[in-house]
């Protein structure tokens, strides 16, 4: 027990550390520009388009953006949207949630980590 007392504070660090380095060197302009180039077509921060609206997608449950007619899977799903599953969700969509309707991925995970940092920022 004593041993998992001593262990707690060192995996929050690590934790904290890995949180830090996925955003460390993050640019929110660069993804701004990325979000307006690749994904604008679909989504919008605002409103609902083909996509649901990405404004305050940080801690919001998947398939809550209000107006918007989700599939089934995404309603469903108990996925929070952060940096660990929005980096997995532009990865991989339909791994990430089978039977979503979105078919579009983001392959290089620069370009994905400066999408996260523009969504982050994006309130």
């Amino acid at each position: 027990m004593l041993a998992n007392k001593q262990l707690l504070p060192w995996a929050c660090a690590v934790l904290l550390a890995a949180q830090a380095s996925f955003c460390f060197g993050a640019d929110a302009t660069r993804g701004r520009q990325l979000y307006e180039s690749r994904c604008i077509g679909c989504h919008s921060i605002e409103d609902n388009r083909a996509g649901p609206a990405h404004k305050g997608v940080f801690g919001r449950k998947a398939g809550l953006a209000k107006g918007f007619d989700y599939s089934p899977a995404v309603k469903s799903s108990r996925i929070i949207w952060n940096e660990r599953t929005l980096d997995r969700w532009l990865t991989n969509p339909e791994a990430t949630i089978p039977g979503n309707k979105m078919g579009f991925a983001v392959p290089d995970s620069k370009d994905r980590a400066d999408i996260i940092e523009y969504l982050r920022t994006a309130k």
